[in-house]
């Protein structure tokens, strides 16, 4: 038979020893954090779209925890060498706070991502919106059919927005919910564009179909921007990797000739 202990070593690392630190320490910040920062920290979750697997009392002790486990290194490595005591004392307080600031920066390269992917998925949704309003089907139906269709952040936003209608919820409420939880300008402005037209009784299909319109030529204009800025981001690696290897080629062989008839000319 197996017995409690031996199930419990069976488990991961992560979920014998960090998951219940990570929720200690939770509880330990969640008690000295400010109400503001918990809810500031609680919409950039929803912003990096997982949401439904972390709470901000939890990022919070998994920050408390890099700052500890990243510290506790730098205190062996520290008194292990012969560095002077200041250099010493520097790089354990410089540990701790990258330690700490580290998963603010992987949250927030979560939310560039997130919204890169948004972005990117848009336009092709609006296409299919359209034509799926066109086709006769009522815009719930339509974004239901997107998120059937793809597998992407979009898509997910989508299906969540429809399963809020389904349980009740007003339609432009669960639509702005849906732009507030991801923070892409051209979002906000197609929710504004259908809660504006659900008010006013426009016709949804041609709605769409301008919407359609407008985020394909945002999707050109940002193609065309970063053309544009292309040669400038080339500038760097040309001047410091390319062209020093062009001269190296060119001027190499010369300079080893002018040596060498520098030495035959000494001897």
């Amino acid at each position: 038979s197996i017995t409690l202990e031996a199930l419990e070593l069976s488990q991961p690392f992560s979920q014998r020893v960090l998951v219940p630190m990570v929720e200690k320490l939770s509880h330990i910040a969640q008690r000295f954090t400010p109400s503001n920062t918990i809810e500031e920290t609680r919409h950039k979750i929803e912003l990096a779209g997982i949401g439904h697997k972390l709470k901000p009392a939890q990022f919070m002790g998994i920050r408390i925890l890099g700052a500890l486990a990243l510290g506790a290194v730098s205190l062996l490595i520290a008194f292990a060498s012969t560095i002077p005591i200041l250099q010493r004392l520097l790089i354990i307080v410089v540990a701790f706070v990258l330690g700490y600031l580290f998963p603010g920066i992987w949250l927030g390269s979560k939310i560039k991502q997130r919204q890169n992917d948004v972005l990117k998925a848009l336009p092709d949704a609006m296409d299919l919106l359209t034509i799926c309003v066109g086709a006769g089907l009522d815009f719930t139906s339509a974004m239901q059919k997107v998120a059937e269709k793809w597998n992407n952040e979009l898509s997910q936003a989508f299906l969540r927005t429809v399963q809020e209608m389904q349980l009740g919820k007003l339609r432009r409420e669960a639509l702005r919910n849906m732009a507030n939880s991801m923070d892409v300008p051209d979002v906000t402005s197609f929710v504004a564009a259908i809660v504006q037209a659900d008010a006013l009784g426009v016709s949804m299909a041609k709605v769409m179909r301008i919407q359609s319109d407008t985020m394909r030529m945002k999707r050109r204009q940002r193609a065309e921007e970063k053309a544009r800025q292309a040669p400038v981001k080339m500038m760097l690696p040309l001047v410091f990797f390319i062209f020093p290897t062009i001269l190296i080629v060119l001027l190499g062989p010369a300079i080893i000739q002018i040596k060498n008839t520098d030495l035959s000319g000494i001897l």
